[in-house]
């Protein structure tokens, strides 16, 4: 670490007894500090939402698309970055890997971000497009009725990375509908002992009698000793709740 970043830490780490001026941030980044450093400066920048969004973008015009400075972009949660953000992704047909970051920094304006980049999101075979999709479900499941929240997700259960099912049955988790309790039982049979896990303790998180049911109806049917074991720990763990 060089003498100026140790200042630069040693003035962040000071910013709850005396906060940052808007222009200190400006003035401090550089796209040659460490990766770090950059990210710690554009958090707070991206904290200052309305005053700090025209700093961002003058340094994104200074200094080009940094992922600290687009991650920025996304957190001051301005409605001018957000559209800025749209425009940017809007420019090219397809969704790179140089647009990921992007897409990661609409990820909290899910509810606002056109259908069509979020299909996008969720068809492309990329690990990391795919979680970004999902991030932008979460931010706009709200608006959907159970059928449509399955029909956006059931290309990701059927995904052949665990992380990706797994972040997947997460989101399901949330809601308490019967189709969806249906579908997360299906994946306790999973091949995956991960998936199958996370899919009996969403099912516990569900509680609601269909989910205990189908937990019954595992507990009672699945060949494998150790996974009855886990129906019935959530099983037990609901009615002991």
């Amino acid at each position: 670490m060089s003498v100026d970043e140790a200042i630069l830490w040693d003035r962040l780490a000071r910013s709850r007894r005396a906060p940052l001026e808007p222009s200190w941030l400006e003035e401090s980044y550089s796209s040659s500090l460490s990766a770090d450093l950059r990210q710690a400066l554009c958090e707070k920048l991206g904290s200052l939402a309305a005053h700090g969004w025209p700093i961002i973008l003058r340094l994104i015009q200074q200094h080009g698309e940094q992922r600290e400075l687009l991650l920025a972009a996304g957190l001051c949660h301005q409605p001018e970055a957000r559209d800025w953000l749209l425009h940017r992704l809007n420019e090219h047909s397809q969704l790179g890997d140089d647009h990921l970051c992007v897409l990661q920094a609409l990820s909290c304006w899910g509810a606002d971000v056109p259908e069509s980049v979020l299909l996008r999101c969720l068809q492309h075979p990329g690990a990391q497009h795919r979680l970004t999709g999902l991030q932008l479900i979460s931010f706009r499941a709200h608006t959907l009725t159970d059928q449509q929240l399955l029909a956006l997700c059931s290309n990701l259960l059927d995904d052949w990375r665990d992380p990706i099912v797994i972040s997947t049955i997460r989101v399901l988790q949330r809601r308490d509908g019967g189709a969806i309790s249906e579908r997360i039982a299906g994946l306790c049979q999973s091949n995956s002992d991960v998936i199958a896990d996370a899919a009996f303790r969403a099912l516990g998180c569900i509680a609601t009698p269909t989910s205990q049911r189908l937990l019954i109806e595992l507990s009672e049917s699945l060949d494998n000793p150790s996974r009855r074991e886990l129906a019935q720990r959530q099983i037990n763990q609901q009615f002991r709740n």
